[in-house]
């Protein structure tokens, strides 16, 4: 199973809104066969171990990390494959969570005569598709929100310079980040100080963008976005989100730029980030991750929008009091009103230390 799940890895940010899986085939204590999602309507994890299998699959053992699907979708349920492959034992590290699976896969192979067992390595295999849970249960994506802070908790100098506060470790994990969600969110005021291009550069190699890009999702809410951000220049598309409309003249100049406009209505002057959500979600976007600034990242919050904080500290002092901070909005009025995260780990990248964790829900009258 801990090979399964190496494997569903694999396939985080390049199977979406499919979930990520990871299948290994065993026949008299050898691995005959192994696979992982391959991209919508391409064959799913089980199908690609037990192609590589072959005949050996009959009589095998199957670890796979999610419950199989027992409908026809893009490709045929892997249900079927498996029964007809002859698989005889099936180690399940989770259900699915999707309405039309959950329960019936482990059901439909139970009926066959498979041996089935549950709960291996489960709360691994929950990591690995927290955002295709959340998604296929909510239509929402993922937001993890991610920032680099000085240990005094400044994201950039009063000048507004801030290359770079996080070591050079630290920006390849965020490469890694980029490269598994489905798109990458920023604020207008980050495209206007930085002009980032925001890709995901590859993990090996020299260093290149990686295949395939994430979308790039401009939050701007009163059109101010140069025609010459590079984030224009990028592959695989970028959205501007506005929240007020615009003019013909405007809608053709940021087409020729390479900007997919979306309209969206706007709350206290800001655009409905929960409606962009809504719209990511409706376009399959399963993972967002958020990098700033601190405007955006204090409205999700102050919407109770974000799932997942990673935070890097560098260890230098940057001081100042006009010296920007990663989180504004309006905030909290007293400590124990504070956003909370659970199941925290850290980590030393480099010279940073990264603190990651889970947002803790909110509940009514909070």
């Amino acid at each position: 199973m801990e090979q399964a799940l190496s494997l569903a890895k694999l396939a985080l940010g390049q199977v979406s809104p499919n979930p990520a899986v990871g299948a290994v085939v065993v026949k008299d204590d050898v691995v005959v066969g192994q696979g992982y999602t391959q991209p919508p309507g391409s064959p799913h994890a089980e199908v690609v171990a037990l192609k590589q299998a072959g005949e050996k699959a009959r009589g095998g053992v199957m670890y796979v990390t999610l419950e199989p699907c027992c409908h026809y979708a893009r490709t045929p349920p892997c249900t079927q494959a498996i029964i007809a492959a002859g698989i005889s034992e099936l180690h399940l590290a989770m259900f699915d969570a999707n309405p039309l699976v959950s329960g019936r896969g482990k059901d439909e192979l139970e009926r066959q005569g498979i041996n089935l067992y549950v709960g291996e390595h489960e709360a691994e295999a929950k990591e690995v598709n927290e955002a295709y849970t959340k998604f296929i249960t909510t239509g929402m994506p993922f937001v993890t929100a991610k920032f680099a802070v000085s240990l005094d908790g400044k994201i950039a100098t009063r000048s507004g310079d801030s290359k770079w506060i996080s070591s050079q470790e630290a920006r390849k994990y965020v490469h890694n980040l980029r490269y598994i969600s489905d798109a990458i969110m920023a604020g207008v005021n980050t495209v206007l100080a930085d002009d980032p291009h925001l890709t995901a550069r590859c993990c090996g190699g020299r260093g290149g963008t990686a295949r395939k890009q994430p979308l790039r999702v401009i939050v701007d809410s009163k059109g101010r976005t140069p025609l010459t951000a590079r984030v224009f220049s990028e592959p695989d598309g970028t959205l501007l989100a506005l929240g007020r409309s615009v003019t013909p003249e405007e809608k053709t100049a940021f087409a020729q730029a390479g900007a997919e406009l979306l309209e969206l209505p706007s709350a206290g002057g800001l655009v409905d980030l929960k409606k962009l959500l809504t719209a990511l979600g409706q376009r399959e976007i399963t993972t967002v991750l958020v990098e700033g600034g601190g405007t955006l990242l204090g409205s999700l919050f102050d919407n109770g929008l974000v799932d997942r904080v990673i935070a890097f500290i560098a260890p230098i002092i940057i001081g100042g009091k006009e010296a920007k901070t990663p989180v504004g909005g309006r905030g909290v009025d007293k400590v124990i009103d504070s956003f909370r995260l659970e199941r925290v780990s850290l980590e030393k990248l480099g010279e940073d230390l990264m603190i990651s964790g889970y947002v803790v829900p909110r509940q009514r009258g909070d």
